[in-house]
């Protein structure tokens, strides 16, 4: 995937994970940041870049509530 469009899609995410959990978006960049789903994100062997955002989101909601 080109660059600015998953960095577009990272910046849509993010977005909708502030409002989400009702944070700031600096708050949620500094969340999305430290997860594993942002290295997935990374990977293109994951092929998570693929999914949508609200997929995306669901999973980042369920690492954050539960770390592992």
């Amino acid at each position: 995937m080109r660059n600015n469009v998953l960095w577009r899609k990272h910046g849509r995410i993010i977005m909708l994970l502030a409002e989400e959990l009702k944070i700031s978006p600096e708050r949620a960049l500094d969340l999305y940041y430290s997860t594993k789903v942002y290295q997935q994100m990374e990977d293109p062997k994951y092929g998570l870049q693929l999914r949508s955002d609200g997929y995306i989101l669901e999973e980042l909601i369920n690492e954050i509530r539960d770390p592992r």
